[in-house]
């Protein structure tokens, strides 16, 4: 019997083979896409399929590779020849809410603009807000540890999952964390979990920590700047003032540029960068005007509004950035961090790396936190030896900072030939051991992650 035709005996018509689905498969947002499709895609229902895949796959010795909505950015859910798909989109209830514990147990397919929508009927949201947020699923958040726009007031997504359910490798089911806001028994295996891209196991369910909804105004400040620079030291300063903002996010020229035009809203002028932050909570107001103050002592022309709809509207623009990349060609969506006063270094080594490439690297950041997206255009579906070479000194150069090599979107496919060189050859190779305590057959994830030395 072919592993398909075990799949089907076991779990009927959730088994899809057709060529759309297997096509689909093969690639993510990244632009990556496998060499050729897997075996067969599983849309499991729920946990009792997860299991019965991961049994069928141990006993066949067959990959397996973890998939929710396909909006990750390193290749890590793409599936190729001879490997099984999971799918957990199907697996997309909210289980639970407990307004009195500020927690909820979800499964991992819901989206989360979907599980905010159905939160925010008690009053209460889970704050990991990435740019995706209307496509990405919860799972995926906690497959990479993609927080999004919030993280510098409101923490990363491993501050906000207080458990996750994990489907081992064989089928057994393990459930790993509390409910409770404090727990230190034993290992923090939950922990390891989050970012650990599908290679530890198949996340299930997950219980997640909740805030209430912030009460008060929210304040939308944009500040315009005549250089990148000038903007991330603008960056620099508001974090170095004290102030909390809940969104701090910086746009560089040809970014600011290209969203413009993809918008239709007319040119900035040429080498104008943006900065967009907004305050939110009881002191607001105050937290805004001391950031006007500040931004304009840095040299910035700053605009505020108090009003919700026309934040959201500007907010808009920092979020059309995927959209305005993708019209200017196939592009590499990267991922560094930096300590948050090596911004301004940061785009300086982004400049000199531009120069000695005749490139051009439109530039966003999560200036709050220190997370970069510096994006690679070029033409075709293969990533030229030229970029990749660009994206070798960038990377370095984050490192170099004090940074690392992904903030959120993970390791994946893309970036497994610089994860040694980051991490030392004996953290690396401990992980690779942790890996193999989870998985021994090595059967999840293949190639992902710990696939170079």
């Amino acid at each position: 019997m072919t592993v398909v035709a075990a799949l089907r005996d076991a779990l009927g018509d959730v088994v899809d083979v057709t060529e759309v689905s297997l096509e689909a498969a093969r690639g993510d947002r990244s632009g990556h896409r496998s060499p050729g499709r897997p075996i067969g895609v599983v849309h499991a229902r729920t946990v009792a399929d997860v299991q019965h895949t991961m049994r069928i796959a141990t006993a066949t010795r067959t990959p397996v590779v973890v998939r929710g909505a396909g909006t990750g950015l390193a290749g890590a859910a793409n599936a190729g020849p001879g490997e099984i798909v999971l799918s957990t989109m199907r697996l997309n209830r909210v289980l639970e809410v407990r307004q009195d514990d500020l927690l909820a147990v979800v499964e991992p397919g819901i989206l989360n603009a979907q599980l905010n929508a159905r939160l925010a009927e008690d009053g209460l949201w889970w704050a990991p807000d990435p740019a995706s947020r209307d496509i990405s699923t919860v799972g995926g958040n906690i497959a990479t540890g993609a927080g999004g726009l919030l993280c510098a007031k409101y923490g990363v997504v491993r501050d906000a999952v207080l458990g996750v359910d994990l489907v081992l490798a064989d089928g057994r089911l393990l459930h790993l964390g509390h409910r409770s806001v404090k727990g230190v028994t034993g290992l923090d295996l939950t922990a390891l979990v989050i970012g650990s891209e599908g290679t530890l196991g198949v996340v299930v369910g997950a219980t997640l920590k909740l805030r209430r909804l912030v009460e008060g105004e929210v304040c939308t400040l944009t500040a315009l700047f005549p250089t990148v620079r000038a903007a991330a030291a603008g960056s620099a300063a508001v974090t170095a003032s004290g102030v909390q903002p809940a969104i701090m996010e910086l746009m560089d020229a040809p970014a600011f540029a290209a969203v413009h035009a993809h918008l239709g809203l007319p040119a900035p002028a040429a080498t104008t960068s943006q900065l967009t932050i907004q305050t939110d909570g009881p002191a607001a107001a105050a937290e805004a005007a001391r950031i006007a103050e500040t931004l304009r002592a840095s040299g910035g022309t700053v605009t505020l509004t108090t009003d919700r709809a026309e934040g959201e509207q500007l907010l808009a623009i920092r979020r059309s950035m995927h959209g305005a990349m993708a019209a200017l060609g196939t592009t590499l969506i990267e991922d560094v961090s930096v300590p948050r006063s090596a911004l301004p270094a940061m785009f300086d080594e982004i400049a000199r790396i531009e120069a000695a490439h005749g490139l051009t690297i439109p530039t966003v950041a999560h200036a709050g936190d220190g997370n970069l997206h510096p994006n690679f255009i070029f033409e075709g579906s293969e990533v030229p030896d030229h970029v990749w070479a660009a994206a070798d000194e960038l990377f370095r150069a984050a490192v170099r900072l004090g940074g690392t090599l992904t903030g959120e979107h993970g390791i994946g496919i893309l970036k497994s030939r610089w994860l040694a060189d980051e991490l030392g050859e004996d953290q690396w190779e401990l992980q690779r051991q942790i890996k193999a305590v989870f998985d021994p057959l090595g059967i999840l994830a293949p190639g992902k992650v710990f696939a170079h030395a």
